[in-house]
This record gives structure tokens, C-alpha cells and sequence, in this order.
């Protein structure tokens, strides 16, 4: 299974913290975008979301998330994914600073520890952030902020720390020097404050920079100024601390993001043979010895059990895959795919699809809120819809399980062991008993016995001559004729028809 960042075992040994404060409130500009930006997803969870849940360990007794930017939007997120969050509104964003006084100001009994994280940060961890807090609490520190060491820091607050290697000041690169910005340890935009230190130096915090804005890193210097204690901590990987301000970056940190899930899939026992095309949420799971073919996709809650083979080309949205199964080229939502069933190749599954051990869902099927027995088969060219399937029963090809009368859908039932004739309709509601059969081509409106064949078809009739009379010089007249000759076929048989293509004798 692909580790989660809420695991309990990393969560008993995580620091706790008073607070969690996101800042959520910007325009998100760059990403041109109605969508606001904290909004836009990658490996199963929006940018807030992954956040929240790197942070969830930490045991805030209280979450607050700043909002201003499509609010109602950012609001009605946290109500599905933290509804015990508060939700609280920047009105004018006016720097990551004023957005920290604000969460400050709507929780005024809060003391202890707080941590304050961006909201478009998607690939920070629990382990990152338990180091910071667990750091913080060791120094005795008062503010600590976490920094990473980059290549490229253009564009980022630079730490500048004195001789001794004690953090002096975050300078953001607009305001900062030629020298200054040859640092490439930068600011992280994650901080662990004392709250009431916090609130209190922020309220001195004022605007002189070229944006006219309060900046939260602002907070470092006026606290080193007074000799209280403070601390900068380098996270392990400088990838954790990195934001999402575009969707060139958004389309990166999807891929480290990935590139983490299927390298904790595949050193838990995972087969994942093309990492590149193969795109696994955080959400997902597979167990060991599941196999994840190249063009693979699993979306949301999907599981993957052991021994299962997924792939090529599938997506799965959650979906439950059981030990043994395997699911060729199809889309599948909702589905559970019992043990050792089989679906595909290019199959259409669903919400409510339940398939028992060893059953089938073959080539170019279509089901839907369908129960199929234990080693039951549709093996190709059908649609199922609304039914329930006993053990043991085949669906012929071209068969259509006709559920929707066009105001109500109504379900059908296929008894154990019974057999389906192909281009069968199957009118519901209607059940096929035990052991009965519907004979080839048969409109089925009515029940059909256990043992009993149901036959719903009009006689054939040939009309003998009538490509020659009506198609007269075309390929098909003149290999009849051909036939006819090398038969030695007798001549018309009595039945034809007269100008206005009507059947008379």
C-alpha cells in the first residue's frame, strides 16, 4: 500500500501543536484561472487539501484557513474535506503577514504553538513538518521557520543568517540585495511561532516594501533585534517546500508528486512496469505482487489487491480490484471487481458494478448497477443495465438489458446457470429463471420458467429474386446469378414483389 502522511504510526510520534493556520486567501493570478488557486487538484486532493492532510498529525486543537479569493468556493471545499475547520475572511489581501494577524484575531484565547503553512504547498509531508515543530520545541524557539537549500532561488525570500549561522532575517528578493540574492537557502513560507509572540509582533509589522504589503517574514527581525530565541530549519528535501503559483508548475509538482507515490508503491511490493505513464493518487492503494501496466491510472479510493494485474491502458476511479483480478484497457467507476474476475478488453464499468469471483466482463461491455455471479460471463458487444446475474450464466454478444422506459429504470434478474441467446432484449422488468434460455435474437417481455427457452421472434421469409428484379447490374445481381447458374437453382418460387416493394403471391 502506498503510505499515507496521516499513517498512525507516524502520527504517534508528531508533535502537537495549539493551531494550524493556512494561508488561502490570494488571487492566484497566475494560474488564469476561475478556479481559485488553492483549488486545483493533483494526485487525488486539491492543493489545500494535501496540506491539510500533511498537517492533520500535528493534533491542532484548532485549523484555521484564510480565505479571501473565491471564498464561497475555498468555504464550500473545506465543508467536504474539514468541516471542522474555520474558515476565516482576509476582505483585502494585503500580505501573508496581515492574513496570519487576521487568523490570529478570530481565535483570541488561542496559547501555545502555531503553525502557519501556504495553502498551494501540495508536497509537503507529516515528516517535514513534525521536524519543524519537534525542532522548534527543542531550541526553546519562539519563531522558527523552515527553509530549504535550491538550486534556483529566483523568486524566493532568502535567509540571511549571521556568523554564527543564527537566523538574522527573510528578505524577499524584490527588496533584497545584489548579495542577498546569491543565497540559496530560502524561506519555505512555513513557520512555528509562539502565539502570543506572534500576535504581538505583528501588530508592529508595518508595510515598507515595494509592495506595500505586511509581510509575515517580516516577524524574524524585530524578535533577533530583542535577543529572543528563534530558529531557521532546512528541510531534507528541498521539493516539500515547494508552492504552485502556474500550471507549468501545477503539471511539476504533479509529477514529483507521483514519482513519490509509485517509488513508496514499488518498494512496498508493487510491479509498476512504466513509472512514466502509470499515475497513482494518494488516496489509492495496491498490495504487494498487484501489477500496474504502462497507461494505468488509479483515481480516488481505488484499491488494488495482491496478485491483481491493472492495465495497460485502464483507469480505475474508485474502484475495489480483489486478488487475482485483472482489468484490460477499461474505465471503471465505482466498480468491485471480485477475485480472479476478468474485465475487458475495452469495457465500460459503471457505478454499482459488482462482479463475484471468476466472473466476466469481456470486450466492448457496458454495465451498470449490475450484480454478475460467480463465474458468470458477458463476453462481449452487450449492455447490462440494472440487473442481477446469478452463478454460472452467459450473456450472449449483442445482448441489451433494456432497464429505462423513459421515466423510470426497472431491473432484471438472470437466475443461476442460464443462458442468454445473442441479440437478445431483455425488457424489464423481467427475470430469467434457473437454468432457462432466451433463444437468439428473442425480444423477452415477458418471464421466462426455470428450463424453459423463450422464444420472442417473427418467422423468416425469403423473398426469392429480388436482388435480381430490384438491384438489376449490381455485384450482388450478378454473383446471385452466378450462384444461381452453378446451382443450376430452380426459377421463381411464387413470392416476389410488385413496383411498390409489397409481398404478393
Amino acid at each position: 500500500m502506498a503510505p499515507q502522511e496521516s499513517s498512525s504510526s507516524e502520527s504517534a510520534a508528531t508533535p502537537a501543536v495549539a493551531a494550524v493556520v493556512v494561508l488561502a486567501a490570494g488571487q492566484g493570478t497566475r494560474m488564469r484561472s476561475s478556479t481559485p488557486k488553492v483549488l486545483h487538484t493533483l494526485g487525488g486532493r486539491s492543493l489545500l487539501g494535501h496540506v491539510l492532510a500533511a498537517a492533520a498529525p500535528l493534533s491542532a486543537g484548532t485549523t484555521v484557513v484564510v480565505v479571501g479569493a473565491g471564498r464561497d468556493q475555498v468555504e464550500a471545499h473545506l465543508g467536504e474535506i474539514a468541516p471542522g475547520a474555520l474558515a476565516v475572511v482576509q476582505e483585502q489581501q494585503l500580505g501573508s503577514g496581515h492574513a496570519a494577524e487576521v487568523a490570529l484575531t478570530a481565535v483570541p484565547d488561542l496559547d501555545g504553538s502555531v503553525l502557519v503553512v501556504n495553502g498551494d504547498s501540495p508536497l509537503l509531508t507529516t515528516r517535514t513538518l513534525t521536524a519543524l515543530v519537534a525542532a522548534h520545541d527543542a531550541a526553546g524557539s519562539v519563531f522558527t521557520v523552515l527553509t530549504a537549500e535550491v538550486d534556483d532561488p529566483t523568486g524566493l525570500g532568502r535567509i540571511v543568517r549571521d556568523g554564527s549561522g543564527a537566523p538574522q532575517a527573510i528578505v524577499e528578493e524584490r527588496d533584497a540585495t545584489a548579495e542577498q540574492r546569491a543565497i540559496r537557502e530560502v524561506n519555505a513560507g512555513v513557520y512555528v511561532a509562539d502565539a502570543a509572540t506572534l500576535r504581538r509582533v505583528l501588530a508592529g509589522v508595518g508595510t515598507a516594501n515595494s509592495q506595500g504589503e505586511q509581510y509575515l517574514t517580516d516577524a524574524l527581525a524585530p524578535l533577533v533585534g530583542e535577543g529572543a530565541p528563534t530558529a531557521a530549519v532546512r528541510a531534507d528535501d528541498p521539493d516539500d517546500v515547494l508552492g504552485c503559483n502556474d500550471r507549468r508548475e501545477l503539471a511539476e509538482r504533479r509529477r514529483t508528486l507521483n514519482d513519490r507515490v509509485l517509488d513508496d508503491l514499488m518498494r512496498a511490493g508493487v510491479t509498476v512496469i512504466d513509472p512514466q505513464t502509470t499515475w497513482v493518487d494518494v488516496t489509492a492503494t495496491a498490495g504487494p505482487d498487484a501489477v500496474l501496466q504502462p497507461g494505468t491510472q488509479l483515481l480516488g479510493s481505488t484499491t488494488v489487491a495482491s496478485g491483481a494485474v491493472v492495465g495497460p491502458d485502464s483507469t480505475l476511479v474508485d474502484c475495489t480490484v480483489e486478488a487475482g483480478a485483472t482489468v484490460l484497457r477499461s474505465h471503471c467507476l465505482g466498480a468491485v471487481i471480485g477475485p480472479e474476475a476478468t474485465v475487458g478488453p475495452f469495457s465500460y464499468l459503471r457505478p454499482g458494478t459488482r462482479l463475484a469471483r471468476g466472473s466476466k466482463v469481456g470486450g466492448f461491455v457496458e454495465t451498470k448497477n449490475v450484480e454478475v455471479g460467480e463465474g458468470s460471463k458477458i463476453p462481449h458487444l452487450s449492455y447490462v443495465g440494472d440487473a442481477t446475474i446469478g452463478r454460472g450464466s452467459n450473456i450472449g454478444a449483442a445482448t441489451v438489458f433494456v432497464n429505462y422506459d423513459g421515466v423510470a429504470k426497472h431491473r432484471t434478474t438472470v437466475g443461476d446457470h442460464a443462458r442468454i441467446g445473442s441479440d437478445t432484449m431483455l425488457v424489464a422488468p423481467v427475470t430469467i429463471g434457473d437454468g432457462a434460455y432466451t433463444a437468439a435474437g428473442s425480444v423477452i417481455t415477458s418471464d421466462v420458467p426455470p428450463g424453459a427457452m423463450g422464444v420472442a421472434r417473427g418467422p423468416q421469409r425469403n423473398v426469392a429474386g429480388w436482388v435480381r428484379r430490384r438491384r438489376p447490374g449490381t455485384p450482388a445481381a450478378e454473383a446471385a446469378a452466378a450462384a444461381e447458374q452453378r446451382a443450376d437453382a430452380p426459377g421463381d418460387l411464387g413470392v416476389h414483389d410488385d413496383d411498390e416493394g409489397q409481398l404478393t403471391r
